[in-house]
């Protein structure tokens, strides 16, 4: 063993609880009621620990996925060498291009880079080519109403008191987004997250039922999500910025949305893809008129990955917030969210670690 190599890798689930002043939206016909994610922590053989964290739907299953595969393969190898995530990629590709063993990798990557940067003593941004901005504008992600107006304005109204001067719907109708606009009023940019509502042949008038209400977005029209050649014509025909890639199947569907202009948006998610997917596929819009939004619907480690990249990348974009009442806030002392912007850190890695409740792994159930 070296100083760079990898010592441990250990997944613990994070769960948090949270309220968002109603009662709790439906997944698969089951009230949820906790976010769910999965820090990754890297020990290097010098002692730095590193964080990283993956998407997590199942935690018996990822934590599975890092105990049989990916620690397996990556214990003892040296952390600096960029060819160790390509390898362990094709070597685990026949069991699947998407999907947990997919986000098991990209937790692994967001702490290689944590663990590179400390090593280097360095904020991540300047792994990246260097900070081009010191604050983000963050916007106030709201979960689901169900297209209840009054709870709306309400969430809305609250937001804004809070600082927000964005927001996004996770919504379907054009009157829940007329009554999310009857609260901000005609100068608030309100992004609509349909998640894959329509078929191609009922999104042109589902968005133009929403067009008068001036939507900055319109986030995941068709399903498929990585179909481009729908999404390309429908953002040719609509008159409405369009916005995807959350669940695109992989990283290569990501990069074809921005080759053929299919999306004003493209949104890797760091958790689902890592970082290094991510920042290729950010660096692949610039000099074009497409703009790399990550999906930022998470709180930890991946959370302040994406404001590394959106403080580096060429393009001014926002960070997502999702706005809920946590039990427990990440970061919540070391990078806060004031008055709807955050500061990136500029102390070496990520710029913070875990709280010791989450690092223990005391919001594991």
């Amino acid at each position: 063993m070296t100083a760079n190599s990898i010592v441990s890798i250990k997944c613990i689930p994070m769960r948090l609880p949270f309220h968002h002043w109603s009662p709790p939206p439906l997944f698969a016909g089951r009230p949820r009621d906790k976010l769910d994610s999965a820090l990754v922590r890297v020990e290097a053989g010098d002692g730095t620990v590193a964080w990283g964290e993956s998407y997590c739907v199942e935690p018996q299953a990822l934590m599975a996925i890092f105990e049989t595969l990916v620690a397996p393969l990556a214990e003892g190898k040296d952390a600096d060498d960029m060819a160790l995530m390509p390898t362990l990629q094709r070597t685990l590709h026949n069991l699947g291009r998407s999907g947990p063993v997919v986000h098991a990798l990209a937790g692994l990557d967001i702490a290689l880079w944590d663990l590179r940067a400390k090593r280097a003593q360095a904020p991540l941004y300047e792994l990246l080519g260097g900070k081009r901005r010191s604050r983000i504008p963050a916007y106030a992600s709201l979960l689901q109403y169900y297209g209840n107006a009054q709870l709306l304005e309400q969430v809305t109204a609250r937001a804004l008191h809070d600082g927000y001067t964005e927001l996004k719907l996770h919504e379907r109708t054009a009157g829940a987004l007329e009554a999310a606009r009857r609260a901000a009023g005609s100068s608030i940019p309100i992004m609509v997250d349909t998640n894959c509502a329509w078929l191609p042949s009922e999104a042109p008038a589902a968005i133009a039922s929403m067009a008068e209400y001036k939507p900055h977005w319109i986030e995941e029209p068709l399903w498929p999500p990585e179909d481009g050649r729908a999404l390309g014509l429908l953002s040719h025909t609509c008159g409405v910025a369009l916005a995807s890639g959350e669940n695109a199947s992989s990283a290569y569907a990501l990069g074809r949305l921005v080759e053929e202009r299919a999306v004003r948006y493209v949104q890797p998610s760091v958790i689902k893809l890592g970082l290094t997917a991510a920042w290729d596929i950010a660096s692949q819009c610039r000099g074009t008129p497409v703009i790399c939004a990550p999906q930022t619907a998470f709180f930890g480690p991946g959370y302040l990955a994406s404001l590394h990249l959106l403080a580096a990348q060429q393009a001014e974009a926002s960070l997502e917030r999702l706005y809920v009442e946590l039990a427990h806030v990440p970061y919540a002392s070391t990078v806060p969210v004031e008055k709807g912007w955050v500061h990136v850190p500029d102390t070496p890695g990520l710029g913070a670690d875990p709280e010791p409740d989450l690092a223990q792994g005391n919001f594991r159930h």
